[in-house]
């Protein structure tokens, strides 16, 4: 059974940067994508980021374009997120997810599309 694990939370002010990392368990096999969640006190989830494997293809929401970057080194095993320009309203609890799809197929957007899911790391953006 895939495992990942969030790290690189915290607390920073209105303009800095943080970067978070997701380390998988193992190697994954085949056509799959990567994202990363966010989940505030009284919200849904939504997806922020997204990227297949080898990074050929990533989007993103547009609360995060232009400050977020996902990247994903499959050599070893771990997935990033660095964030600038962070805003009080990115506060919440970040989660990596994993899922596989068909070859050729686009990343779904969907948090209850993914099967595989960190336990989360907390960020907090002070004003």
């Amino acid at each position: 059974q895939l495992q990942l694990m969030e790290s690189g939370g915290g607390s920073v002010q209105a303009g800095g940067s943080l970067r978070l990392s997701c380390t998988r368990s193992s190697y994954m096999p085949g056509t799959y994508c990567m994202g990363w969640f966010r989940q505030a006190p009284g919200k849904e989830r939504e997806g922020v980021a997204y990227i297949s494997r080898g990074g050929a293809r990533t989007s993103y929401d547009d609360s995060a374009k232009g400050r977020f970057t996902i990247s994903l080194d499959d050599a070893k095993n771990t997935l990033y997120l660095q964030m600038n320009s962070l805003k009080p309203e990115d506060t919440a609890m970040y989660y990596c997810a994993a899922v596989f799809i068909l070859r050729g197929g686009t990343c779904p957007l969907g948090h209850y599309e993914y099967n595989y899911w960190g336990q989360g790391t907390q960020v907090t953006v002070s004003s």
